[in-house]
């Protein structure tokens, strides 16, 4: 998936959202899970696909900024309804399993469901709770959660660009 066909699909999203864009499990939020998947898939070795279609899937259908326990299982479903002819059914369950299982706490062997839970708890920040590496599932995941928040951001490519993107949002 290219940035381009991230933004378009990212795009598409937008009307379906049921919480403002600006929200704290929007668009930017979106974005910044995929710059921290790309990083660590970079070191990983995960299926870059399924962490970029992760990062756009797993909070798109939050009906709350607060507890919404099925909101990864909507994830998933909107996931099947975008993604299903352009995966491969295992590409599939691995993208539906990592939006169902994301918000549990879990860590994972399978280095693509790692990666993408990484790349999300790496974003925790914004809401305020400390990125703690005992929750990462991989060593650079634990790696980048002792980092201080600027520097794990400027690491992804996070700053400036992004910025910029966000303040179109408003």
């Amino acid at each position: 998936m290219t940035d381009l066909e991230f933004a378009q699909l990212e795009a598409e999203l937008y009307d379906d959202f049921p919480l403002p864009l600006q929200s704290l499990h929007g668009p930017r939020h979106w974005r910044r899970v995929d710059r921290y998947g790309c990083l660590l898939a970079a070191e990983t070795g995960a299926d870059l696909e399924v962490v970029r279609r992760f990062a756009l899937f797993h909070d798109c259908q939050r009906f709350s900024e607060g507890i919404d326990p099925m909101h990864g299982s909507r994830g998933s479903e909107w996931a099947l309804r975008y993604c299903e002819r352009e995966l491969s059914p295992e590409r599939m369950q691995l993208l539906c399993l990592a939006c169902e299982g994301h918000s549990g706490g879990y860590c994972s062997d399978n280095v693509t469901l790692g990666t993408c839970w990484d790349a999300d708890r790496l974003d925790l920040d914004r809401v305020g709770t400390e990125v703690l590496p005992v929750y990462m599932s991989s060593d650079y995941g634990r790696h980048l959660a002792a980092l201080a928040a600027e520097d794990r951001q400027r690491l992804a490519g996070l700053g400036r660009f992004w910025d910029g993107i966000d303040s179109l949002l408003h």
